[in-house]
Parts: C-alpha cells; structure tokens; sequence
C-alpha cells in the first residue's frame, strides 16, 4: 500500500515567487492497484512521481509504502523502480547493460539476469538492438530501453513518467496490453503518468485526475465520466469533452424548470433530485447544466440544431451546431446528411443531464445508462 497525506511541493526561486506545484494530496493505492495520474502540462503529476521517488524533496506532508515512512529516505533504499521520461540511460553501456544493470547489483547469478533480460526486451520488442549503444538508437528505442530497465526490476512500486509518448500509434497499442499484462499477472504496484486518456484508461484501475496542483478526483474510469466531481473533471474526461451549459433556474409545480435559451428548457422532476440538490437549485439563480456528445440525439426531437461542421470519423459523425446561441457537439454511430448552415432536429433528454453549482460541485448526477 502507498499512502500519500497531505503531500505539499514548493517551489522556490531567487527573485520569483514560489511555485506550489502540489497541494494538500492524499491518495491511498492498495498493492497490485494500477494508477494513472492524468491531467495537463503543469498540474502536478510529474512532480508527485519525483517526490515519490525520492528525486524531488517533499515540502511538507509524508509519503510511506508498505507501512515504511519513505519520504525521507534517498532513492536506493526506497524499493521503487522508476521509467524516466528523459530516458536518462547510461551512455558508455550497451542496451543489455543498461537493463541488466540493477540486476547485477543485487548480485544475481548471471543466467537469472540473461533470462530476465531477454524476457522484457521481447515484451516491449528490443530484443534486436541489445548490443547497440544509446546513442545509436531511435527516441522511441530509447524510451522503450528505460521502461524495460524499470519493469525487470524487484520493486514495491514501479513509476513510469509518460512511458510510451514517443512510440507510433501501432506499437503503443501493442505494448499497452502487453505492460498490462504483465504488471496483473505479477501483481506489480504501479503509477503512471500521462496526458493522454486513451492510455489511462487502457491501463489503470483507477484515474487520479489533478489540475494547478490538486487531486479533482481519484476514480475508475466510468466512474469519472458517469460520476464527474466537478466542472474540471466533466470538461476534461471524455473525447469530444462534455458540453456545458448555463441555465437560469425557475422553480415550478414538481420541480424546476432549467432555461438555456428560449428553445431549450429542461424540466427536472423534484422527486429526482436529493435534498442537497434541491437546496442549490431552490437558491439559484443560474448555474451549469451538462451533457455527454453521445447523449444529443440529431434527427429527431422539437429543437433546432444549425450546423457548423460534421465530420464522419468512419464510424462516427462529429456534429457542432448552434442553438439558442450556444455551440452544442453530438455524436452518433450514424453518417448524418447535413452540411454547414443547415438546420436539423435534435433532442435531449433531462435524465443525461448533470448539474453544476456555482462553485463547480456536481450536484445531480445523470441516470445510469
């Protein structure tokens, strides 16, 4: 188990102000667990990977695996394996060398450390360049050296900072499953950072998701785009990303009516909500109601939808449009005949609608689908 409490990383600089790269983050990650901290440039998640692996200093806070206090313990004696981004391999050793070269230090007989040697190379397919040279090797060779020198080692927790954002599309597929794999069958504890959702979501159990610092979320997958915590998370997960909505709030018999435009009110029953989502709507004004791409159904409904582009995906259509001067994307299964300026029928539903106070918390969730 890995225990995070309270964890703080501060930045600082002569004659600029600090940088607080991490706040207040507690995460707890039971062994075997595969996490992916997700978010963009500058959230926070490479700097918790190098606090954790002891390569950046904790500000305030603790770090502890497996009931050992760790954060304050250099990097060799934490039994943590980590893939750097920067490759950051041994130039004068060749492949095989760089590889085995934690295992050789533990002193293994030297059969043991071929064999574990050959093994992850063909996994991660560089079994044909173990005698070359770092420098004589591609960018996304290099990357694959530096997860494989990782994953052949003994460890308590295994770190891979964007482990695979140099490998073409085809291979990067391929190894995602094979590294899944094997990291389940050995039961291996790992984080990975990442800003690409497709590989979070192929790889990990659970998506810590973190923005200017702080944890938003810490959940499955469907969790995060089903259950979103809040409006960071909402318009952040998913491909295209929610679309967001401000509403004026009216209360009427039964429950309350929700107005983003003249053509496009939602009626929301009281007996859906819970007390606390009442509650906020009862005292609002306006606030943001949301709904999934995948949830606007064009070709049918009473509103109007004007087009502004549609792209088929070859085995979806893409379709912004406006209506009630808000820009609104759906996506269907179907090749929609519409070009720009062309005005179709669409609907949407009040049950795949999410509410959003004004400070962003959701507060009503959309029915299950």
């Amino acid at each position: 188990m890995l225990e995070l409490r309270n964890v703080d990383k501060v930045y600082g600089s002569r004659g600029k102000p600090p940088v607080h790269a991490v706040r207040a983050l507690d995460m707890d990650v039971p062994s075997g667990e595969i996490v992916a901290l997700l978010g963009s440039s500058g959230c926070g998640k490479t700097s918790t990977l190098r606090m954790i692996a002891g390569f950046e200093e904790v500000t305030s806070g603790s770090i502890a695996l497996g009931r050992r206090q760790i954060h304050r313990l250099p990097p060799a004696q934490r039994k943590v394996a980590m893939a750097f981004e920067g490759y950051s391999l041994y130039p004068p050793l060749t492949v095989r060398e760089n590889i085995a070269f934690a295992l050789k230090a533990q002193q293994l007989p030297r059969s043991e450390v071929t064999r574990r040697v050959d093994a992850i190379a063909r996994l991660v397919e560089i079994d044909d360049i173990l005698d070359s040279y770092p420098r004589a090797i591609s960018g996304g060779q290099q990357q694959r050296v530096s997860l494989a020198r990782a994953l052949v080692r003994d460890a308590d927790l295994y770190l891979l900072d964007e482990p695979m954002g140099q490998l073409e599309p085809q291979l990067r597929a391929v190894l995602r499953g094979r590294i899944k794999g094997l990291l389940a069958e050995r039961g291996m504890t790992a984080i990975f950072v990442t800003h690409d959702q497709a590989e979070a979501s192929a790889l990990a159990d659970r998506i810590a998701v973190m923005e200017d610092g702080i944890l938003q979320q810490f959940a499955s997958e469907k969790d995060l785009k089903n259950h979103p915590a809040n409006l960071f998370v909402a318009s952040f997960i998913g491909e295209p990303p929610m679309n967001l909505l401000q509403a004026e709030v009216a209360r009427n018999d039964g429950g309350f009516g929700l107005s983003v435009g003249p053509d496009l009110v939602f009626q929301i029953r009281g007996d859906t909500l819970d007390k606390a989502a009442q509650k906020e709507l009862e005292g609002s004004a306006r606030l943001t109601v949301g709904i999934r791409p995948q949830k606007v159904a064009v070709g049918s409904g009473d509103v109007r939808l004007r087009v502004v582009s549609n792209q088929w995906l070859g085995d979806q259509s893409h379709i912004a449009g406006e209506c009630a001067g808000k820009l609104l994307i759906a996506v269907t299964p179907q090749r929609i005949a519409a070009r720009p300026d062309d005005v179709v029928p669409f609907a949407m539903e009040s049950r795949h609608l999410h509410i959003f106070a004004g400070d962003g918390t959701c507060i009503h969730h959309a029915e299950a689908a």
